[in-house]
């Protein structure tokens, strides 16, 4: 499995987008870019993660940052997604898992004794050049917006 980590290029994957538009990390050059793996939407942790993004979405903009979100899930349940909790950034459909793969972050998860490949929640920092500059793996959600945001804020901004 490839895994990416601090101070390497970020992989320029490029996904169907909630919007309905192909998108390229390379797009967003010049801005830095949170972007965010994720499980499943509507379910309620990645909710709560989505919604603390939102949440802190105006502190992200003026920070020259962009909030992105990754999931295996189509572009039609993320639209819903987007609409149900009013969520102001872009959602990647990733239904083949090779940007996660790229990414190191499908990994074998087990639950109630089943085992299964799923995403391992994780967020990348990614600064204005396209290099990873900071990596949580295996994120637990309480606070962790509020940690991204503030390690932006010092290293970053």
């Amino acid at each position: 499995m490839i895994t990416v980590d601090e101070g390497q290029q970020a992989p320029d994957i490029s996904l169907e987008s909630s919007s309905g538009e192909r998108v390229a990390l390379s797009d967003f050059r010049g801005k830095n870019v949170v972007l965010y793996f994720y499980p499943k939407d509507m379910t309620p942790g990645c909710t709560t993660e989505a919604c603390d993004f939102r949440d802190q979405h105006t502190h992200f903009e003026n920070l020259n940052t962009v909030i992105i979100g990754v999931s295996p899930d189509p572009v039609n349940r993320h639209a819903k997604f987007i609409e149900k909790y009013g969520l102001p950034f872009l959602l990647l459909a990733d239904e083949e898992h090779k940007a996660a793969e790229l990414f190191g972050v499908w990994k074998l998860k087990k639950n109630y004794g089943r085992e299964y490949m799923g995403i391992e929640r994780s967020t990348f920092v990614i600064d204005k050049t396209g290099k990873i500059v900071k990596t949580w793996r295996n994120v637990r959600v309480k606070g962790h917006v509020e940690e991204a945001l503030a390690y932006i804020k010092e290293h970053l901004a």
